[in-house]
């Protein structure tokens, strides 16, 4: 892949990401966050962490998971590698969290971690796609 295409595909893989995860955050798991977690929460959302966190996170899966996939021709190795990338990212952070901070909620843990395995099985598989049609 050229630089304007791995570009490309980031940019759109980047998309594919803030989608799910919207949708995740916004609709669908939006009370359990708040019932886990609610007390902790900031009033306004600190947008420039959120989106600087974004872009590093479809970096990574750009790096170590889709273009060793589109290298290889594997879409699969893009579902399982996507899922072990969101089990340790989304890991580090829960368990980091549950370890340091006072009455974090077990099954907060949980359910994050899972969802951040799904997460990135879904993006880095999208993101294996899009890679594919720009090459």
């Amino acid at each position: 892949m050229t630089w304007t295409q791995l570009a490309k595909a980031y940019g759109l893989t980047f998309l594919v990401f803030l989608a799910v995860d919207f949708l995740w955050l916004g609709l669908i798991a939006k009370r359990f966050y708040n019932r886990q977690l609610g007390h902790l929460f900031a009033e306004n959302v600190n947008w420039a962490a959120a989106f600087l966190f974004y872009l590093i996170f479809v970096l990574g899966l750009m790096v170590f998971v889709i273009v060793p996939a589109v290298k290889s021709g594997a879409w699969v190795q893009a579902a399982w590698m996507g899922a072990f990338f969101g089990l340790v990212t989304y890991a580090t952070f829960d368990l980091t969290s549950l370890a340091l901070i006072r009455d974090w909620p077990v099954t907060m843990a949980v359910v994050d971690i899972l969802w951040g395995m799904v997460l990135s099985t879904i993006v880095a598989t999208a993101g294996y796609g899009i890679a594919r049609w720009l090459s």
